[in-house]
């Protein structure tokens, strides 16, 4: 039995809405999807769709990249990169209120295009000096497949919320959804009262987090109990949750709930989260009559204009 202080998110089987044998399979799980989002922001999944050997990769892939020199992984910098792909070093993000900036070190990856567009959301991936099979391959195989529950994780809250799918045509036509792959250090290597990650919520759509199996870390903040309660990490079990955006496009039917990790262990953590926003010109398409008519450009400019090469009169109208 799951301790008393444990968030006992519900599993999900995703394959009863993968692969129904019934008309009900599917509308069980929309509820059930449905109910966890409007409780708690988050939820876990089964039968997604995403292989224990694409998981295994992936992970031996981060371990191939983050055991390189720090000089090697400093020179695919993130802040060297328009379209904010590469490395991420530890203590390079601090958010407004934290005391520390976050222990942990990045790496971000994106969808594939083939030329830099101005302001920076599209573009093409930087790799590391790795042979293919170690990092390269295992870990846009992994991307892809995470891409792909992600969709399937809107596709379902859209339903929920009484829309039909093809909803989803008018934001998904060049989705921005990037991919932070994580490792958190040991605790003997953190500074007292430092995060792995500090307490936020995600801004935008649907986020797809693997934890390392039997690693925890993540931590849910619950309103209405007024405390921090740890989420486990299971194997080949996914943690799904809802970022701003789908509180505000839902109109609070879903929530975004605040969130950190705290490495409790002392060796390292690795974790990796695909994140599914939509298109850059969207707008909520839920609720055309919104007069919030922020896009998710915007949105993205909002959070992240520190981190991107933007123009200083797109920053400004975006706020």
């Amino acid at each position: 039995m799951a301790a008393a202080n444990t968030l006992e998110l519900p599993i999900i089987d995703l394959d009863r809405y993968i692969h129904p044998t019934s008309p009900s399979d599917q509308e069980a799980v929309i509820t059930e999807v449905r109910e966890a989002c409007q409780k708690y922001g988050f939820f876990q999944v089964k039968n997604h769709g995403v292989s224990l050997d694409l998981q295994e990769g992936l992970l031996q892939g981060l371990n191939n990249f983050f055991s390189l020199p720090k000089e090697d992984k400093i020179k695919l910098s993130f802040l060297n990169n328009q379209c904010r792909r590469g490395y991420e070093a530890s203590g390079m993000s601090l958010r407004d209120g934290d005391a520390l900036p976050d222990s942990k070190e990045s790496f971000y990856i994106g969808r594939e295009e083939p030329v830099i567009e101005p302001p920076g959301f599209h573009g093409p991936n930087v790799w590391p000096d790795l042979p293919a099979d170690q990092f390269r391959q295992p870990i846009w195989a992994y991307y892809q497949a995470t891409s792909q529950l992600g969709k399937t994780i809107w596709q379902i809250l859209i339903r929920g919320l009484g829309f039909p799918t093809t909803v989803m045509d008018v934001f998904t036509q060049r989705p921005i959804v990037p991919m932070k792959m994580i490792r958190y250090p040991p605790t003997s290597a953190t500074l007292p009262g430092q995060f792995g990650v500090g307490a936020h919520t995600d801004f935008g759509g649907v986020t797809v987090l693997l934890q390392q199996p039997g690693k925890e870390g993540l931590e849910v903040w619950l309103d209405e109990e007024d405390r921090w309660v740890p989420v486990p990490s299971i194997k080949d079990v996914y943690v799904i949750n809802c970022g701003d955006m789908i509180q505000k496009w839902s109109g609070g039917v879903y929530r975004s709930a605040k969130h950190r990790v705290i490495n409790k262990a002392d060796s390292e953590r690795l974790s990796c989260a695909t994140f599914w926003h939509g298109d850059l010109d969207a707008t909520n398409p839920l609720n055309p009559n919104d007069p919030n008519r922020e896009t998710v450009g915007q949105l993205l400019v909002k959070r992240f204009a520190n981190q991107f090469s933007l123009p200083k009169e797109l920053v400004a109208a975006a706020n």
